[in-house]
């Protein structure tokens, strides 16, 4: 954590803590289960993301934001050792996942200072390092930021099936998690949007934004990709097993 600095005992150090919003199938992986729990290099996707937090002794709390209902890992003794909290509170979309999540923390003492690292459970190939490098971008920013990285590829806009414009790429980054926001301050972002059904939220760097606030990019990774499609699988598979 950053060199700490002399405080009064009524603004005590902010901690950090990781939500992991992880309520719906991954339809478009097709898998039998949900994409989560699909096995990958010898267990479930979701533990070698969970893997990466736990070994960030800085985090203070880690939390998995499942379906109301879902046990698949109410059982699984490696949640304990990882120091993971099972929130069965998820919604009908990541948003709603989020602000659901984010009402759990706060139901159980998390100050609104603290900071939350909010990550797609299905980027399972994110490292602890990243997610320091993140940590230590964002600690004394007034707003937070993301993971992100520049668009590598030359961009077309489309008409009908066919490329009606390029598009300037000089300043187009693909946003990435984890994504790093005060907890009380992604909370009232992700509030005021959700009487609209959290319209225009696709993430929380665009919640943050429609409040008219701007996020911190961070460099990320190209490996730091979403397991969204089945030949996703073979490729995260395959780098996990080269780190290894």
């Amino acid at each position: 954590m950053p060199h700490a600095t002399a405080q009064s005992p009524q603004t005590p150090q902010p901690r950090c803590h990781a939500l992991l919003p992880c309520a719906g199938t991954g339809s478009r992986a097709g898998t039998a289960t949900p994409k989560q729990y699909q096995p990958l290099d010898g267990q479930p996707l979701v533990l070698h993301t969970l893997a990466a937090f736990a070994a960030v002794e800085r985090i203070a709390s880690c939390w998995f934001v499942g379906a109301p209902g879902d046990d698949y890992l109410i059982h699984d003794g490696r949640l304990a050792e990882m120091r993971v909290h099972l929130a069965p509170c998820g919604g009908n979309s990541r948003a709603q996942s989020v602000f659901n999540g984010l009402q759990t923390l706060l139901a159980q003492g998390v100050a609104p200072t603290d900071w939350v690292l909010v990550h797609d459970a299905a980027r399972c190939l994110v490292t602890s390092a990243q997610v320091n490098a993140l940590m230590d971008a964002c600690w004394h920013d007034p707003v937070g930021g993301l993971l992100a990285l520049q668009l590598p590829d030359t961009l077309k806009a489309e008409t009908h099936g066919r490329v009606s414009a390029t598009v300037d790429r000089s300043d187009k980054w693909l946003a990435q998690t984890p994504q790093m926001f005060r907890v009380g301050a992604l909370y009232a972002a992700l509030k005021a949007t959700q009487a609209q059904d959290f319209a225009g939220v696709t993430d929380e760097a665009s919640a943050m934004e429609i409040s008219g606030l701007r996020p911190r990019l961070v460099r990320g990774s190209a490996q730091n990709f979403k397991v969204t499609y089945p030949e996703d699988f073979a490729l995260a598979e395959a780098i996990l097993k080269s780190r290894s």
